[in-house]
C-alpha cells in the first residue's frame, strides 16, 4: 500500500487535479489511499472570511460568493454532464452550511477556536469530495472519505492532539470495509463527542502520516511544489539542489530549523515503523525528489543547510551565576511559565554566563521574565543587566557524516570568518548532527550561500567581482575574462561572477551575474548615474559572498574607499599606486585592516605590470631570506627611451616614437619625471619593512627645468627638442666608457636613489631592451648571484593579466573553505 498526500498547489485548478489524477493512474496497480489538502489558498481564505465577519464586515458575503463560484467552477470543468448536477448539489449543501456558520459569526461578532476549526474543515471537506468525483470520472473509482470519522483528538481546537490507540482501530474498521480508491481530507479531525478539530501546522501531511502507520503502508509519498528537500532555501541559494535521500533524525532537524516542505509532526508516525517517506513533485512526477528513511544514508558529510530567521537573542551573566546550583532550572521554568519557547542555549563552561535563543515576538517577554525571577540578584549585582539582542538569525548544518568526523565546525566556521560573518552564538548536539550559530539577519543570505558553497560545491568555487574602471585595462581585463571562463570552470572548478561594474560615468548591479563580454556596452545603456559612495555602499550592502572589488583605475578617490572594502571584508586587487604610494599610515592601514578581516589585499601589478615582483620579495622575506639590495628598472617607458636611444637619434625623436607607440603617459613629462619610478620603489621598500614616506625619496627628474611649466604636448615636444644636445652628451659619455644610460632605482641599506645612470657591460641592466622591466634581489641567500626578474613591465595586457592572476591567487585562498574531500 501506498499513501498518496496531494498539497493546496497540487490541486489549486482542475488541469492541476487532472495531474495528480494522471499521477495517481500510475500507481494504481498497487493499492492506495489518497490524502487531499484545500484547494491551494482556501484555507487562508477561510481565516480572512471568519476575520471579516467577526468584525461585523460585509464584504465577507461577497468574498464568500467567490470561494463558492470557484468550488462549483472546478465541479463543472472537472464532473461529466450527467453527474454535475447531483455534485454541485453536495456541494452547494457544504457550501450553504459553511455560510449558515459565518453569518452566525457575523451576527454574534464572536468565534471561537472550535468555531473556527469547523470553519476552516470545509476547505478539505470541499476538495477531497470534488476530487473523489474526478477520480471516478477518469475510470477510476473513487470513496470520499471524511477523516473525521475515523482521527480521533482531544478538544484542544486549532492543534489537536490525536488520541493513536482509538484512531487506529477506527482506521482498520473503517478501511476494511472500503470499496474503491479511498480520497480522505486532510488535516481535520474530530473528538469522542463528534466536534471538529484540525491537526495544526501541516495538518494535511499528518494525516497521511497517521494513515500510512496505522494500515502498515509500504510508503508514504508528499506531493508538493518542489523537487523535494533541497540543501539550502533556493531562495537564498542559487545553486541549491535536491537531497536524494536522507535519515529521519537529519530530515527533523532540517524541518526544525526552517525547512518547509515537511514538518517533524509529520515524520512521527511513519518513523516509529520504519515506513519511507518519498517527497515528489506534482509538476515534475519524474523527478527523483527526496526519500526519507531510517538508518545512515548515502554517507555524505552535510546533508543541508537551514535558517530561522526572526531571533532574538538574550544573555544572562555575572558571577553570581558561578557554582550556583539551580540557575538553569530557574532560568527555564520562569520562560516555561510565560509561555516562552527556548529554540538554541548555549552556555559556557566557566557558568559564568547562559545565552538563549527565542523568536522575536517572544523576546521583550522572555526578558521582562528573566529580570522578575532575577530580580534579587539584579538588585545586589550578582548578575549583570539582562541583554537583549533582535534582528538575528539561526543557521544549522545537519547531517549523519558530521558525526565523529573531525574538522566540520572548524570548516563552517572558516567560511563564516572569511566572509566576515560574526558568529554571535553557537550549540552543538551531543548527537553531533547539528551544528547551530547565531548570526545578524543582514549576513544569512551570505552566510548560507559561503556553507553550501564549502561544503556542497567544493570542486565550484565561486567569486563575486566587482570592477571600477572599463578604460585599457579593465576592458582588457574583461576579455581576458571572458576568454578564460570555461576553462577555468572544466579545469580549475572556479567561476567568476561579475557582480557589479562602474566607471566615472555609471554603475551597474546584478548578483546573478553580469556577461563580461557584454558588460562595457551593458553599463552604458543601462547603468544608472555613478555615485562613488553610493557604489560603495551598494557593494558592501549586497553581501555576496567571496567579494572581490578590483579598481582599475587610478583615481585617488578610488583608492580611499579600500579601507571600506577591507572592513567589510570584500577583498580587495588593484593596479592602481595611489593608496600604497601615499601616506604610510594609509598602507600600514590597510594591510593591517586585511589581516584582521582576512579579506585579501593584493597588489602585484602596483610595481611592474604582471611580473611576480612582489609575490616573490614577500616569498623572500617570509622565508626567512634578508633584503640586501634592490636594483631595478622599473619604468617600461624610460627603458624604451634610452634602449632606443642610440647614435644618430636625437633623444626628442626616441620620446615621439615611444609616444606613438603609446608607451607613455598622455604626456611623457609624466613618464620623464621619474615619479612613477619612485612611487614603484616606495611600494617596494615598504615592502621589505621599511616606514618610508613619499618626501624621503628623491627622483632625478629628467625634465628640463624649462619644460616641467604647464604646456600642451605639442609644445613640450617642440621644447624638448632645445635640450637634445645635452642628451646626447650623456650618451656618449656612456657610450665611450662602453656603458649604456639606464633610469635606475636602488635600494641599498635602508636608502633609496633613483636616477640615469651608466651602466657596464657586465651589469644585466646593459642588454636590457625595449619596454621590459627588471630587478636584482641580492639577498643573505642570493649574495654570490643575485635573483633576477625580467619581462614587460607596462602594457594593458601584461597588466591586465596581472590583475586576472591576483583575482585567481585569491581564490586559491579560499581552497582552504572549499574542501575537495566532501562528497
Amino acid at each position: 500500500m501506498i499513501v498518496m498526500k496531494f498539497g493546496g498547489s497540487s490541486v489549486s485548478t482542475p488541469d492541476r487535479i487532472r495531474n495528480i489524477v494522471s499521477i495517481t493512474k500510475k500507481a494504481i496497480s498497487r493499492k492506495l489511499v489518497v490524502v487531499c489538502s484545500a484547494f491551494g489558498g482556501v484555507t487562508n481564505q477561510l481565516i480572512e472570511l471568519a476575520r471579516l465577519a467577526v468584525n461585523g464586515q460585509t464584504q465577507w458575503e461577497s468574498d464568500f460568493q467567490k470561494l463558492a463560484h470557484r468550488h462549483l467552477d472546478v465541479v463543472r470543468a472537472l464532473v461529466p454532464l450527467q453527474r454535475q448536477s447531483i455534485v454541485s448539489a453536495q456541494i452547494k449543501i457544504q457550501l450553504n452550511e459553511l455560510e449558515d456558520v459565518l453569518h452566525g459569526v457575523f451576527l454574534v461578532k464572536e468565534y471561537t477556536p472550535r468555531s473556527l476549526d469547523y470553519i476552516m474543515s470545509f476547505g478539505e471537506r470541499l476538495s477531497a469530495c470534488i476530487i473523489s468525483e474526478a477520480f471516478t470520472a477518469s475510470g477510476i473509482p473513487a470513496h470520499y472519505a471524511d477523516a473525521r470519522q475515523f482521527i480521533c483528538t482531544n478538544n484542544r481546537f486549532g492543534a489537536a492532539q490525536v488520541d493513536f490507540l482509538a484512531t487506529n482501530r477506527l482506521i482498520s474498521e473503517y478501511f476494511r470495509q472500503v470499496n474503491g480508491l479511498p480520497v480522505v481530507t486532510g488535516f481535520i479531525a474530530s473528538t469522542p463527542d463528534g466536534q471538529t478539530t484540525t491537526l495544526g501546522r501541516s495538518g494535511s501531511d499528518y494525516t497521511a502520516a497517521i494513515l500510512a502507520a496505522a494500515l502498515d503502508a509500504h510508503e508514504l509519498e508528499i506531493w508538493t511544489d518542489v523537487d523535494g528537500i533541497m540543501t539550502a532555501d533556493p531562495k537564498l541559494v542559487k545553486k541549491a539542489f535536491t537531497i536524494p535521500e536522507m535519515s529521519y533524525e537529519e530530515a527533523m532537524e532540517l524541518s526544525h530549523f526552517g525547512a518547509k516542505v515537511i514538518f517533524p509532526a509529520t515524520m512521527r508516525p511513519v518513523m516509529q515503523k520504519g515506513i519511507p517517506i518519498h517527497i515528489k513533485n506534482t509538476f515534475n512526477p519524474e523527478g527523483r525528489g527526496t526519500l526519507i528513511r531510517s538508518g545512515p544514508v548515502n554517507g555524505k558529510l552535510v546533508k543541508g543547510i537551514s535558517s530561522i530567521a526572526g531571533i532574538s537573542l538574550l544573555n544572562i551573566q555575572g558571577s553570581g551565576m558561578v557554582g550556583v546550583v539551580g540557575i538553569s532550572r530557574r532560568l527555564f521554568e520562569a520562560l516555561a511559565l510565560h509561555g516562552v519557547n527556548v529554540i538554541l542555549i548555549s552556555q559556557a563552561s566557566s557558568e559564568h554566563s547562559i545565552c538563549i535563543a527565542v523568536e522575536a515576538n517572544q523576546g521583550r517577554l522572555a526578558k521582562e521574565a528573566i529580570e522578575n525571577e532575577f530580580r534579587y540578584e539584579l538588585r545586589d549585582r550578582l548578575i549583570d543587566a539582562v541583554h537583549l539582542s533582535e534582528d538575528h538569525n539561526i543557521i544549522a548544518l545537519v547531517g549523519d557524516g558530521m558525526r565523529h568526523h573531525p574538522g566540520t565546525s572548524g570548516r563552517m566556521f572558516s567560511a563564516l570568518g572569511k566572509n566576515g560573518v560574526n558568529v554571535t552564538a553557537i550549540a552543538q548536539g551531543s548527537s553531533e548532527r547539528n551544528i547551530s550559530a547565531v548570526i545578524a539577519g543582514a549576513d544569512c543570505k551570505k552566510a548560507i550561500t559561503a556553507l553550501h558553497d564549502a561544503f556542497f560545491l567544493s570542486k565550484i568555487r565561486t567569486l563575486n567581482l566587482f570592477i571600477a574602471g572599463t578604460g585599457l585595462i579593465g576592458s582588457t581585463l574583461f576579455r581576458q575574462i571572458a576568454g578564460q571562463q570555461q576553462k577555468l570552470a572544466a579545469g580549475n572548478h572556479l567561476e567568476l561572477r561579475l557582480a557589479g561594474v562602474a566607471n566615472s560615468k555609471f554603475m551597474l548591479f546584478d548578483a546573478d551575474g553580469i556577461d563580461f563580454s557584454t558588460a562595457i556596452t551593458r553599463l552604458s545603456k543601462t547603468g544608472e548615474p555613478m555615485n562613488l559612495q553610493a557604489f560603495m555602499h551598494r557593494v558592501i550592502g549586497l553581501n555576496l559572498p567571496n567579494s572581490v572589488f578590483v579598481d582599475c583605475t587610478a583615481s585617488e578617490d578610488v583608492a580611499a574607499l579600500y579601507h571600506h572594502f577591507l572592513s567589510a571584508s570584500i577583498a580587495v586587487v588593484t593596479p592602481n599606486k595611489k593608496a600604497n604610494s601615499g601616506a604610510y599610515v594609509v598602507y600600514r592601514t590597510l594591510k593591517q585592516i586585511s589581516a584582521e578581516t582576512g579579506a585579501p589585499y593584493l597588489y602585484e601589478t602596483n610595481v611592474s605590470a604582471g611580473l611576480p615582483v612582489i609575490s616573490t620579495l614577500n616569498d623572500l622575506l617570509l622565508s626567512g631570506d634578508r633584503i640586501q639590495r634592490i636594483e631595478a628598472v622599473l619604468s617600461g617607458t624610460l627603458n624604451y627611451i634610452f634602449s632606443s636611444f642610440t647614435e644618430g637619434k636625437n633623444f626628442s625623436e626616441v620620446v615621439a616614437e615611444a609616444r606613438e607607440k603609446g608607451f607613455t603617459e598622455p604626456h611623457p613629462r609624466d613618464d620623464l619625471s621619474g615619479m612613477d619610478v619612485a612611487r614603484k620603489m616606495l611600494i617596494l621598500a615598504r615592502e621589505t619593512g621599511l616606514q618610508t614616506e613619499p618626501e624621503h625619496i628623491y627622483a632625478e627628474n629628467l625634465v628640463p627645468p624649462e619644460c616641467r611649466r604647464e604646456m600642451p604636448v605639442d609644445v613640450f615636444m617642440q621644447e624638448l627638442k632645445k635640450h637634445d644636445r645635452t642628451f646626447e652628451a650623456l650618451r656618449k659619455k656612456a657610450e665611450e666608457n662602453h656603458a649604456r644610460l639606464r633610469y635606475v632605482a636602488e635600494l641599498d641599506n635602508e636608502k633609496i636613489s633613483i636616477g640615469l645612470k651608466a651602466v657596464p657591460p657586465e651589469h644585466p641592466f646593459y642588454s636590457l631592451t625595449g619596454s621590459d622591466n627588471m630587478l636584482i634581489f641580492t639577498t643573505r641567500r642570493y649574495s654570490q648571484r643575485p635573483m633576477i626578474i625580467r619581462g614587460p613591465g607596462a602594457g594593458a595586457e601584461v597588466t591586465a593579466a596581472g590583475v586576472f592572476a591576483d583575482i585567481i591567487r585569491i581564490s586559491n585562498q579560499f581552497r582552504q573553505v572549499w574542501p575537495d574531500i566532501i562528497p
